[in-house]
């Protein structure tokens, strides 16, 4: 399974390729409530695979069991990774 520990695991930092909390905002009037601005690193992602990228956000951030509510308002994706999609520019 997916968190089977395995001889390899030890050969490859999995700090590199973490999403990073780079800023993190409170939502007027709602004290229990925060606007986080989330990066992940490009390697993390399958060129041109647009279910890649968001089942990798949104399928394991939205899967953590800590949180009771989340909702992704905003996905911005750098030219460089948008350049691996087939299709007009």
């Amino acid at each position: 399974g997916t968190w089977t520990t395995v001889w390899t695991d030890g050969l490859t930092s999995l700090d590199r390729y973490k999403g990073r909390c780079y800023h993190i905002e409170p939502v007027a009037g709602e004290e229990t409530q925060f606007i986080a601005y989330v990066a992940y690193p490009l390697d993390l992602f399958e060129e041109g695979s647009v279910t890649n990228m968001f089942t990798s956000i949104v399928g394991n951030v939205f899967g953590f069991k800590a949180l009771r509510a989340l909702r992704l308002e905003d996905l911005r994706i750098p030219t460089a990774y948008t350049k691996t999609f087939q299709g007009p520019p």
